[in-house]
């Protein structure tokens, strides 16, 4: 039989687009084929010399196969055995390996079907690149969804990166490619080299669906073992998962881990993932912190995004270590009793040609509109939520934190850029909802069936949302019509509040009202109160800059002012270098300025904030108003003119009582009274202006109530007000 016979009938035209990189369906001519009553297998290896065929079983040789095109494709006649092995004769080398064209098909229907519908929420282990084993044989299988592409092909160092090599099976009906290739695993680094249905060669992608990525500023997907992490964390999730409690006490201490802590003796680095287990968690634990949010450590290209614009959504940045020391890290937390909290960002992702940008040479992943698929303020696109396959992958990757890492919650980034569709977009710049209305349907139905599914399947985690405006109902369950959200950041107690602390305490007076208006609307929705990264950069200073005053001002300022935070009703969020008065605003490029804690006022502020998160854990009169307005009320509003506010909180069966009161001017006042619950004595659990946190020391120890009204309640204590401080006492009936 001549080399030509060994290619049968097939069209010649097919044979060059094989050999070019551009047939669509390799599976017909690679591989073992009957031609005649012959027994033949061709391969496309450009650039080898040989290749012999032998039985796997035995390794007796049972063919060969010669060069029957210029282009590199071999083809030869081969006894029938049942599983051969090829022996390939590069230049250089001599390999050994299964035939990735031996396989059948790869992914069940079930699968396909899933994945058509965007409710196949184990994604991370369908698509991508999966080491597993098929008829016996270890390898990789690849998956990948291009529903309009031409050819699909995976290359990567197994192949010298040349798309001609390992084109992909089509699996129609879902869109999916798909191949298994023999002898990879763990490590290997690859992508795919995508054909547009114009033809054009598309620059090579990123695996969507990767679960490790190389660090940037290389951009090649990484396949990881299947083997799951050993975690030791067991009695943690299942206490989460049984007791899932929103009125426990939520501190937060959010962190842009690269610049946390760097090496400066090494060339200014960042920690990998065991120097911070070793270096962050125990330091959020000394201060009391019950959780750590970290900025976004999904793969991203640009570290000046800080991660918010992410492309790789299942995998950790490679910046600090691989996926497996990651989860030692998270593990760790849980060890030391810190739940961790990942900013997540469906909104938009960028536009770098290797992403998801135009992933198959249409638009898959965003719109085709501009009006509905690029953010202009982020120069970012869009996902398309219409979409049932794009839902499904940013579930599926949500998922993936909660389910494979152990993550507690997610706080979902730019919720109202998503909820609205003329969010930063000016008249004719956008595209009204079918009802010609604002609204983005399609984002307020993502979001129900995202924390919907996300309470069936991963029942330990919480989920919050970066909301800036008033859309009614962010977490109110879903079943009552609510976007099931478990907690929303406050933007307008945040703002309200920063502003009242920037002004001279001078004119303080007439802006009283900024620091109580989120009472009026607090039990609205589940808050935390966010003093997060966005408030100290752009330009905006630190929050020491913002405080009016001398050094010793500022200090008592931010003292009194989270004071006053730690006793309001929400859970708290402080952004790192918060705790210890940062001068300068944060930069990324930077650390946190760690040599203030030498001195005594930042050092002293610092453990001032330790102090409010232990009394917070401590005391239940702080924990039960967060969420349920019978914990809460103002003990003093009505002193404007000397800056003094007061609030009570109570615990659920009302027999304990803190009283936080709040004198924002510079002046100390003595003998202030103020109505109280309980009469006795109310022990003063923490003072700002305490000289081991900096201040001057002035106020009292406790005081007791005597039988004089005033604020309307029966009884009332005496004070002296410190300067620029939060004072909180305790009391209880049997005081």
């Amino acid at each position: 039989m001549t080399a030509q016979n060994f290619l049968g009938a097939i069209d010649p035209h097919a044979i060059a687009a094989l050999v070019d990189g551009r047939h669509g369906d390799p599976f017909s001519i690679l591989g073992k084929h009957k031609v005649g009553e012959q027994t033949v297998l061709r391969a496309l290896l450009p650039g080898a010399m040989r290749v012999d065929i032998l039985d796997a079983d035995t390794g007796a040789e049972v063919g060969q196969a010669e060069i029957v095109h210029p282009g590199g494709l071999f083809a030869g006649p081969m006894q029938p055995v049942n599983r051969y092995v090829m022996r390939i004769h590069w230049p250089d080398a001599v390999q050994e390996t299964e035939d990735p064209y031996s396989f059948g098909l790869l992914l069940g229907e079930l699968d396909l079907h899933l994945l058509s519908q965007g409710t196949h929420y184990d994604l991370g282990r369908t698509l991508g690149a999966t080491v597993t084993d098929v008829g016996g044989v270890p390898g990789v299988r690849f998956a990948v969804w291009a529903p309009n592409a031409q050819r699909v092909s995976v290359v990567g160092d197994f192949n010298s990166w040349d798309g001609r090599r390992h084109p992909m099976r089509l699996r129609r009906d879902a869109g999916i490619w798909e191949l298994f290739v023999p002898r990879l695993g763990p490590g290997d680094r690859y992508k795919y080299e995508i054909i547009a249905p114009s033809g054009e060669v598309l620059p090579q992608k990123a695996d969507p669906i990767a679960r490790s990525s190389e660090a940037a500023p290389a951009t090649a997907s990484i396949v990881v073992s299947s083997t799951p992490f050993s975690w030791t964390d067991e009695a943690w999730m299942r206490n989460k998962r049984e007791h899932r409690d929103l009125n426990a006490p939520m501190s937060i201490y959010e962190v842009h881990l690269a610049s946390w802590l760097r090496v400066a003796e090494e060339g200014n680095r960042s920690l990998n993932w065991i120097e911070l287990a070793q270096r962050l968690i125990p330091y959020v634990q000394d201060l009391g912190f019950t959780h750590i949010e970290m900025l976004p450590i999904m793969e991203h290209p640009f570290g000046g995004s800080w991660g918010y614009q992410p492309l790789g959504l299942f995998s950790p940045t490679g910046r600090h270590g691989t996926p497996e020391d990651f989860a030692f890290f998270v593990d760790r937390c849980h060890e030391a009793g810190i739940g961790v909290l990942l900013d997540w960002v469906p909104a938009h992702f960028p536009t770098d040609v290797w992403g998801l940008a135009r992933f198959d040479g249409t638009a898959l992943y965003e719109h085709e509109d501009p009006r509905e698929g690029f953010h202009r303020d982020w120069n970012t696109l869009i996902y398309n939520l219409g979409r049932n396959e794009v839902k499904g992958f940013l579930i599926a990757s949500a998922l993936e934190w909660l389910d494979r890492f152990h993550i507690d919650g997610l706080r979902v980034d730019a919720v109202a850029s998503m909820l609205y569709r003329d969010y930063s977009r000016d008249a004719g710049e956008w595209i009204p909802n079918q009802y010609g209305g604002r609204e983005n349907l399609e984002a307020v139905e993502f979001f129900k069936h995202l924390n919907s599914i996300i309470r069936q399947r991963a029942p330990h985690a919480i989920t919050i949302a970066e909301e800036s405006t008033a859309w009614p109902g962010v977490t109110a369950p879903v079943d009552q019509g609510g976007l099931g959200f478990d907690f929303k950041w406050n933007m307008g107690w945040m703002h309200d509040t920063l502003e009242y602390m920037q002004k001279d305490p001078i004119y303080r007076a007439y802006h009283q009202g900024q620091m109580t208006f989120g009472m009026v609307y607090q039990y609205t929705e589940h808050f935390v109160l966010p003093l997060s990264h966005d408030e100290v950069v752009h330009g905006k200073g630190s929050l020491y800059g913002k405080m009016p005053g001398d050094d010793w001002q500022k200090l008592a300022n931010l003292r009194a002012y989270y004071g006053f935070m730690w006793a309001h009703p929400g859970k708290k969020l402080m952004f790192m270098g918060g705790e210890l008065g940062q001068r300068t605003e944060w930069s990324h490029d930077g650390s946190v300025h760690w040599d203030l804690l030498d001195e005594r006022g930042h050092g002293g502020l610092q453990r001032a904030v330790a102090d409010l998160n232990r009394i917070y854990a401590q005391e239940p009169a702080l924990q039960f108003g967060d969420l349920d307005s019978r914990g809460f009320e103002w003990a003093a509003t009505d002193d404007a003119k000397n800056s003094v506010i007061a609030m009570l909180r109570y615990s659920e069966d009302r027999n304990e009582a803190v009283l936080a009161v709040s004198n924002f001017t510079p002046t100390p006042k003595s003998g202030y009274r103020i109505g109280v619950p309980f009469p006795g004595r109310w022990t003063v659990v923490f003072n700002s202006d305490a000289e081991i946190y900096g201040g001057s020391n002035q106020g009292v120890v406790e005081a007791w109530a005597d039988q004089e009204a005033s604020h309307g309640r029966d009884f009332s204590i005496v004070l002296t007000l410190p300067p620029l401080a939060t004072v909180y006492l305790k009391g209880s009936p049997e005081s």
